[in-house]
């Protein structure tokens, strides 16, 4: 038996609904995506890849603290209800958890003093300098002047069959772990991220000697200490219910080898306003972008 036709404002009628559920559950799905990242009260948390020293403009001089890095970007896109950026360079664990001073000397009060109750989200960058990485990186510039084919620098920090930046990597994860627990215990609802490091140096090759001075042969191990260090961040947010945004991976071929248009890390003399062997304006961007898909995912 044929079925009559329903009259047209009948069968619109039911389009109309079908639109209308269909409409509701893409919006619902919109709504759960956009969700992702926390609109409440925004806490950063961090040394000075979180800072962005010398990149303009400097809302704070002491911590040498820029209003256009990465925790700036990120609160402005989320649109954070309040937004406390306490990030300072040269900051260790240690810093986060108790007070200490900043580049100036001035005191700077425990930057968990900033995690209330209240927080949504919290960012964690932090482990560079407990593994002494400005030191590092002076040493084995300074190394790599009388020996820029070898690898003066790896036999330094390996001698005696021990790798001592390995073992300082080691030291660090409790640190880091204390830090996560502390938030934890601050702001139990909040989401907590730990952002990891970019690549300074070219993810392959033995990188650009005398532009970045690093001897050719210190460029692979040197690497291998940066993902090393990174592999730990991600492993002890895993294991302290945080989640890791991974900044390496996408600033693979943006290293501080790369040209001025491309690298989000400046080299031992800076031709973007940033410190030597810090993320440029770009690099900080790149690492907002980077966080920003971890938050949505």
């Amino acid at each position: 038996m044929i079925r009559p036709r329903l009259p047209f404002h009948r069968a619109a009628t039911r389009m109309a609904a079908v639109v209308a559920a269909t409409a509701g559950v893409l919006l619902a799905f919109t709504q759960t995506a956009s969700a992702a990242v926390p609109t409440g009260r925004y806490v950063a948390l961090g040394d000075s890849y979180t800072a962005g020293p010398l990149i303009p403009s400097q809302v704070d001089l002491n911590c040498l603290r820029s209003n256009r890095n990465y925790p700036s970007l990120v609160a402005a896109s989320a649109g954070s209800s309040s937004f406390a950026d306490v990030s300072c360079s040269g900051a260790t664990t240690n810093d986060i958890l108790n007070s200490g001073s900043g580049e100036l000397g001035i005191s700077v009060p425990p930057q968990l003093s900033a995690v209330t109750s209240s927080t949504a989200l919290v960012t964690v960058e932090i482990g560079g300098n407990d593994i002494g990485f400005s030191g590092i990186i002076s040493d084995c510039a300074q190394a790599s002047l009388s020996s820029p084919l070898g690898s003066p620098c790896k036999n330094k920090y390996t001698a005696g069959g021990t790798d001592q930046l390995q073992a300082r990597i080691n030291a660090t994860a409790p640190k880091v772990a204390a830090v996560l627990q502390a938030v934890h215990a601050a702001a139990p609802g909040a989401r907590v991220v730990v952002i990891g490091y970019p690549a300074v140096l070219p993810d392959s090759g033995y990188g650009c000697w005398p532009v970045v001075p690093i001897a050719y042969l210190d460029v692979p191990y040197l690497r291998g200490v940066e993902k090393s260090l990174n592999t730990m961040l991600a492993n002890t947010a895993a294991a302290n219910n945080a989640t890791y945004a991974d900044v390496y991976t996408p600033s693979i071929g943006h290293d501080a080898c790369k040209g001025s248009s491309t690298r989000w890390v400046e080299g031992l003399f800076p031709e973007s306003s940033a410190a030597p062997f810090h993320p440029n304006a770009t690099g900080e961007q790149g690492m907002s972008n980077a966080l920003l898909a971890k938050l949505n995912s």
